[in-house]
């Protein structure tokens, strides 16, 4: 299984009275790392999130060193892709997420085939 690793800062304003992350900055770190995954391998269109689940199992506190998000695909279909996340620092396993993403024609704003190219991507991180 090929996982995509993502190495996320954190920032100050992502913290709460108590001084953990904020859930809210979890999806944003999702965010960021999908978009790390599709920029750095030329994943070739649009695509936008349809589903969002997240489990947040373990508060993540602030620190000054990134956390570690991995990112890793557990189904393709024609004109969708099913990515799983996990948000973790070694055994600690801050929350875990399954996310929906539709290919999407900006064009039209409907969904579209997915191309071959990118089908082959998803195939290379699928477990």
């Amino acid at each position: 299984m090929a996982r995509h690793l993502y190495l996320c800062p954190l920032r100050w304003s992502d913290m709460d009275a108590d001084g953990h992350v904020h859930n809210a900055a979890h999806l944003r770190y999702l965010e960021e790392s999908r978009i790390d995954l599709f920029w750095s391998r030329e994943f070739g269109g649009s695509s936008v999130v349809a589903q969002m689940d997240i489990d947040y199992l373990t508060p993540l506190r602030y620190r000054t060193q990134p956390v570690r998000v991995e990112t890793w695909v557990t189904k393709v279909g024609g004109s969708s892709f099913t990515l799983q996340h996990e948000i973790r620092d070694g055994d600690v396993l801050y929350s875990t997420a399954t996310c929906t993403m539709v290919a999407f024609d900006p064009e039209t704003q409907r969904s579209r085939r997915l191309a071959d190219a990118d089908r082959e991507l998803l195939k290379e991180l699928n477990d």
